[in-house]
């Protein structure tokens, strides 16, 4: 099913309502090739990747969900832990007829790429992961020494932030786009479609529910790694401010093919902050060979 397409979005972008693990996703399609699946995270949409996405797709199939009760995708009562989106991810995958991908995830999109890695290395070809932490993994002691960032808290109390913002969503989800762009902001169109899409107290319930599931995702993620799991499959840590550093400190111990980059003077959105140099080191990272 071809669903409408938003404003501001490039014209090489089709998309596809499909239905996939109990739930109906709005997904953006484009280019041909070996597939590249885009996980975002909050307060994102697909459309964190509309400055990377014309040119992944000049080699790559782009899959870039609106991911469960985000965007356009339907307004799931549960299933937010990354081992449910996980499965929607593979069986997302399955259903585009796609026997591999490179998995891309940035934010809450980090935990279930992960786990669909660890889970199905025949299925994931390289993993791409952003900006996030992986639960309670050793590695990011120093990050969190302070304590988790203060949204964290507020969000995971149910019910709370969705009736506090309900009405205040614009100036709400203004703020993390400056926070995130280091006080450069995003495009209008880019960020009126993450405003529209956190408007409205179910749109915050879901989004929060990502973070009401943070728990049982950790849980998720250190049962994945117990007795000696590995993620065998070529990873690359991305970090800017603030996360830097600590997912590639994370994944060090427990990935067998790891790199790591930090790029500099860029904020927590980097697809959009800093697209070119995320291209610099997405493409030939996805093209290069695979290590022996």
């Amino acid at each position: 099913m071809v669903t409408t397409r938003p404003e501001g979005a490039s014209l090489s972008v089709n998309f596809r309502r499909v239905s996939v693990n109990g739930v109906e996703l709005n997904v953006a399609l484009s280019g041909q090739g070996p597939a590249v699946l885009l996980l975002h995270g909050f307060p994102h949409t697909w459309q964190v990747w509309t400055r990377v996405i014309d040119r992944l797709a000049k080699r790559h199939r782009v899959i870039a969900p609106d991911t469960r009760g985000a965007g356009a995708s339907a307004r799931a009562a549960d299933g937010y832990d990354a081992g449910t989106l996980a499965r929607d991810a593979e069986a997302l995958l399955d259903a585009l007829g796609e026997r591999s991908a490179a998995v891309v995830g940035i934010d809450a999109g980090t935990p279930p790429a992960f786990l669909l890695a660890m889970r199905r290395p025949d299925l994931v070809t390289r993993l791409v992961v952003m900006e996030s932490l992986l639960g309670t993994l050793p590695g990011a002691e120093s990050f969190l020494a302070q304590g988790a960032p203060w949204w964290f808290g507020f969000h995971s109390v149910p019910g709370l932030a969705e009736t506090v913002l309900t009405g205040h969503e614009e100036q709400y989800i203004d703020w993390f786009l400056d926070a995130g762009s280091l006080g450069e902001g995003v495009a209008p169109a880019v960020r009126d479609a993450f405003v529209r899409a956190y408007t409205g107290s179910e749109a915050l319930r879901c989004a929060f529910s990502y973070y009401r599931a943070l728990p049982e995702s950790a849980e998720q993620i250190k049962e994945a790694v117990a007795g000696g799991g590995r993620l065998t499959v070529p990873t690359m840590a991305v970090g800017a401010h603030p996360v830097g550093r600590t997912l590639e400190q994370q994944l060090r111990p427990v990935a067998d093919h790891l790199v790591g980059h930090l790029v500099e003077d860029c904020g927590h959105i980097i697809p959009l902050h800093r697209p070119e140099r995320l291209l610099g080191l997405l493409e030939p990272f996805l093209g290069g060979p695979q290590p022996s």
